[in-house]
């Protein structure tokens, strides 16, 4: 390990998700001399256009929205000082059902086995000691989150790389303070009964006791804002920026994880994505 440094790979379905969901580890690790890599698996296209206008409305241009999007990633790295960005460029499945999810080229239509071979090369490229991307239902079940879960599982099965693998998660004890704050902000937020919970899907997140990595990121929970701030054209679609960044940190300022892949022998709960690596 004393030939390369530690690193940190984040594989994410579009442009903002990388601040979103990992935002505060990418700057916290990077202040701490990790080098980390950011791959995004689409284009962003189906994101919103100039003055919001929405796909498949006069006037969206997926090829202009993705060129928008790229430069705003770019920024939003910046602001995170992640070390690599690497882009595959699929185009944008859209959300699940559109008509988007069919289109030829699309991320969601890629088969997996091609995916994964262009990531295996990129992680034989960097070698990471830890790799995040999301779980088998891509956190909240948008197609191409679920593409990146799969496409970066069968990645590392291609080589013979032991990394510790991470999926990103959401505690259920946060939502309740979610809803507060969003109830302050003016948003409809309504918590189900119990009868009503029993009728509904699982709930987004986690059993706090299923979660086995919390990491205090709160130092960093200003980078987090800004990183997101610098997607504007998407700014209608990320509520969290309407919280200001005092509010943001107080929800945002811990990310957590399971642990899905470890030969270090490291005990979780942890609060270290490398603990046991140095």
């Amino acid at each position: 390990m004393a030939d390369r440094p530690l690193t940190l790979m984040a594989v994410h379905a579009h442009p903002d998700d990388e601040a979103t969901g990992t935002g505060g580890v990418l700057a916290r690790y990077a202040e701490e001399g990790i080098r980390t890599v950011l791959v995004t698996c689409t284009d962003g296209g189906c994101g919103d256009g100039p003055g919001g206008v929405k796909p498949g409305e006069p006037g969206h241009d997926p090829q202009a929205v993705a060129a928008m999007r790229r430069r705003e990633l770019e920024a939003s790295c910046a602001v995170l000082k992640v070390s690599h960005l690497e882009m595959l460029e699929y185009a944008d499945s859209g959300m699940m059902g559109w008509a988007t999810n069919e289109a030829p080229g699309a991320f969601w239509q890629t088969p997996v086995e091609e995916g994964a071979v262009r990531l295996a090369e990129l992680l034989r490229r960097y070698r990471p000691d830890v790799v995040v991307t999301y779980d088998e239902n891509g956190f909240y079940g948008h197609p191409d989150h679920i593409q990146a879960h799969r496409v970066t599982m069968a990645a590392l099965a291609m080589t013979a790389m032991t990394p510790k693998v991470y999926w990103t998660t959401a505690p259920r004890s946060m939502m309740r303070r979610f809803g507060e704050i969003l109830r302050e902000l003016g948003a409809e937020w309504e918590e189900p009964d119990q009868e009503e919970a029993a009728a509904v899907p699982p709930e987004i997140g986690l059993p706090d006791e299923e979660i086995t990595t919390w990491v205090d990121t709160t130092d960093f929970g200003g980078q987090k804002f800004d990183a997101l701030a610098a997607h504007a054209s998407q700014g209608e679609n990320i509520f969290f920026l309407r919280m200001g960044k005092e509010k943001f940190t107080e929800l945002m300022g811990v990310e957590t994880f399971v642990r899905v892949q470890d030969a270090t022998g490291a005990a979780v709960p942890e609060n270290d994505l490398f603990a046991g690596l140095r």
